[in-house]
């Protein structure tokens, strides 16, 4: 059967909207992320021959040539899956860390950020917006290249927190030498920034720099008194 032959509210895209993730089997959720089969079998079809000859963990394991075997010969599907099982790591290692969506601390905004930050080739500045219980409600990406306070903005950073209605923000960005010392570019920004989000009633909690093996923040080496 064409997954269009059967009636919309019993395909896997349709329940999930409707009642959450939760209720879909192993096969339904893997047939979303996949979103379409082939001439030969429809997605759910397809999903479920895969689990049938190989688990979950079985996949997770799996190289993208392996995953493109193991459906058809088909790269973008293996591409998908072999992202969805990465998220799921990642996924896991923040938690591991003790990471929650709730920043309590300058680590916890270190683990939100190290694995895409630590290793980039440019410095990349982000604005990370928060609500008075100091919850992630966006993130900004505001420049990408060399820091430096003739270039940056304050409405660059102000704008995305006035939109969302933040209380506070914090600043992120990334040393590709692998330092995270603060550099005399970092502290001239960090005070263009905190003397215009007092003007707006926005506190800039703190500047977290990333280096290849830790951080530094700001505020606990006392550069934002």
């Amino acid at each position: 059967m064409n997954i269009r032959e059967m009636p919309w509210f019993e395909r896997p895209g349709a329940r999930l909207k409707r009642s959450g993730p939760e209720v879909l089997s192993d096969a339904e959720l893997l047939a979303v992320v996949l979103g379409r089969g082939s001439r030969d079998e429809n997605v759910i079809d397809c999903s479920r021959r895969v689990l049938r000859e190989a688990n979950l963990n079985y996949l997770a394991e799996q190289s993208v040539p392996q995953l493109a075997k193991t459906f058809g010969d088909d790269e973008v599907k293996a591409m998908k899956v072999s992202a969805m099982f990465e998220l799921f790591r990642r996924t896991n290692r923040l938690k591991a860390a003790g990471f929650s969506r709730k920043i309590q601390s300058a680590e916890d905004v270190y683990h939100y950020f190290a694995d895409r930050l630590a290793e980039k080739k440019k410095e990349y500045f982000y604005a990370l917006c928060l609500d008075t219980k100091h919850r992630i409600i966006h993130e900004e990406l505001v420049s990408v290249g060399i820091l430096d306070a003739s270039l940056i903005h304050p409405r660059e950073v102000f704008n995305p927190a006035i939109k969302v209605c933040s209380h506070a923000v914090i600043l992120v960005h990334n040393h590709p030498s692998g330092e995270a010392e603060p550099s005399e570019n970092d502290k001239e920004v960090t005070k263009l920034l905190m003397d215009a989000g007092r003007l707006l009633g926005i506190e800039v909690l703190d500047h977290i720099i990333i280096g290849m093996d830790g951080y530094q923040s700001m505020k606990e080496q006392g550069w934002m008194e």
